[in-house]
């Protein structure tokens, strides 16, 4: 075994909470060493947010084009261009990456690329990726740790591509069959059909995003249903058999088994916190029962001296909750007093149109016992969307029953992301919902159908009966 060196800060992992330890702790001084197993800078800019996204915009730009006689241009002739998709997604994680190694340079940090193993507590074992190993020991240690899951379907390992692999697709997929239906799976589902695959989601339970409103999940499954994409609800997967370009998945749905043919299958079945295997029992380092690194609110696990961040440490799975776990850590060690608790922590499915939450939504209201009013506006109320025929959707915000206090928002429409981050602004400062009724904001914009939203007063929802889909308009 190599000789032990010995490092003020040791930080395993160099996602959004990794590399801005790693970052902030060198620019003020600290001695930092970051190990990372395969990418530089976190999944986000190589295999996750960003490059997903950027493939999302070319679908949308796709859609567009195929449909720009809708807006007075004519347009004949146009294709996919899937190699051209992939150099422009490869050429931003090309520059991303330089600029996280220049950061690093800057910061005066250490970049170790390989995989470690704790071997005692607050020491690994790193297999270097070029060969050899070092045995680092840290005064400090830090855990950010998290990777794609892929469920034991009986053939699915062989057949199953993650994210990972889909988004290095050089041509289109004849049949996608996407395995999963949340974030991951209903955004690369839109995409994939909008760039002209025929796209199927199978989905085991009884609606898309199990953790949506009913209504939300009914809207979402009617746009990708207008779209062309086949969704079975309540369609458990059994098995995958085949080989490579030609899977037969076989389903059971209402008691039945049938298959589905497929060239090529997306296991969009959510992350893991990657904690199997790395030695936590080794380094005293505890988990909780699901598997996730147990810690308190300021992010402490139960080691003296190391903390994890992210999704390992069971928080929400987004780049910007993993960003503010960074924060409250780094804000802990330099004096200050954060926590994870009371934080409002929003999402944004990068559908088209968009689908935004900011705290609760009527399910959990309802589960909580926790009385609220309700607001409600279709998103063809708003006049943005009659300049740009983005009139799918509707707004709807929960008010708490007893006061003017905004406990919750969500919107699924055009530039739903932008909109609810002023919902956000208006529920961190406590300001009542008639601020934003009141609130002169610039026409015609999206965030103005905040003051049509709050218009009318509030009504009491009746949180013992299931929240029922609101009737859509088709697209303009």
């Amino acid at each position: 075994m190599a000789d032990q060196e010995r490092v003020e800060n040791l930080i395993i992992g160099s996602g959004e909470a990794g590399k801005w330890m790693a970052w902030e702790l060198g620019r003020a001084g600290h001695h930092a060493v970051v190990v990372e197993r395969l990418w530089i800078g976190g999944s986000c800019p190589n295999i996750n947010c960003l490059p997903s996204k950027n493939e999302i915009h070319s679908a949308k730009v796709a859609h567009l084009v195929r449909n720009a006689a809708a807006f007075g241009t004519d347009v004949t002739g146009a294709r996919t261009n899937m190699p051209n998709v992939l150099a422009r997604k490869r050429k931003m994680v090309e520059e991303e990456i330089a600029a996280h190694l220049a950061l690093y340079s800057r910061a005066g940090t250490e970049l170790v690329l390989g995989e470690a193993r704790f071997v005692a507590p607050k020491t690994v074992e790193v297999k270097l990726k070029d060969g050899g190993t070092r045995l680092l020991g840290g005064e400090r240690v830090f855990l950010n740790l998290g990777r794609p899951s892929v469920p034991s379907i009986p053939g699915l390992s062989g057949a199953a591509m993650t994210n990972i692999e889909l988004l290095e697709l050089d041509r289109l997929p004849d049949h996608l069959v996407v395995l999963g239906g949340g974030y991951v799976g209903i955004e690369f589902a839109q995409a994939y059909r909008r760039f002209g695959s025929r796209v199927t989601i199978v989905e085991r339970g009884p609606q898309l995003l199990a953790h949506e409103d009913p209504d939300v999940a009914h809207a979402l499954s009617q746009l990708l249903t207008d779209e062309g994409v086949d969704v079975l609800l309540d369609t458990a997967t059994l098995r995958v058999d085949g080989t490579h370009g030609a899977w037969r998945i076989t389903v059971r749905a209402n008691g039945s088994e049938r298959a589905v043919e497929a060239t090529h299958v997306l296991a969009a079945m959510g992350r893991t916190p990657n904690t199997d295997g790395i030695g936590l029992d080794v380094a005293g380092i505890e988990l909780d029962a699901r598997g996730y690194i147990a810690v308190n609110d300021r992010l402490e696990t139960s080691a003296e001296g190391v903390w994890a961040m992210g999704e390992c440490a069971g928080s929400p799975q987004f780049t910007h909750a993993a960003f503010d776990d960074f924060r409250v850590v780094y804000a802990n060690l330099t004096g200050g007093n954060r926590s994870t608790r009371g934080r409002i922590v929003p999402f944004c499915l990068f559908t088209d149109p968009e689908l935004a939450r900011v705290g609760l939504n009527e399910t959990e209201a309802r589960r909580r016992g926790i009385a609220v009013r309700v607001a409600s506006l279709p998103m063809q109320r708003v006049l943005r969307t009659e300049t740009t025929g983005e009139t799918r959707g509707f707004m709807k915000a929960l008010i708490d029953a007893r006061s003017d206090d905004i406990l919750g928002f969500t919107m699924f429409g055009a530039e739903a992301g932008e909109v609810a981050s002023i919902v956000q602004t208006a529920m961190t400062a406590r300001l009542p919902y008639t601020s934003l009724r009141d609130m002169i904001l610039a026409h015609p914009t999206m965030a103005e159908g905040l003051n049509v939203l709050f218009r009318e007063p509030p009504q009491l929802a009746d949180t013992a009966q299931r929240i029922q889909p609101r009737d859509e308009q088709p697209v303009a």
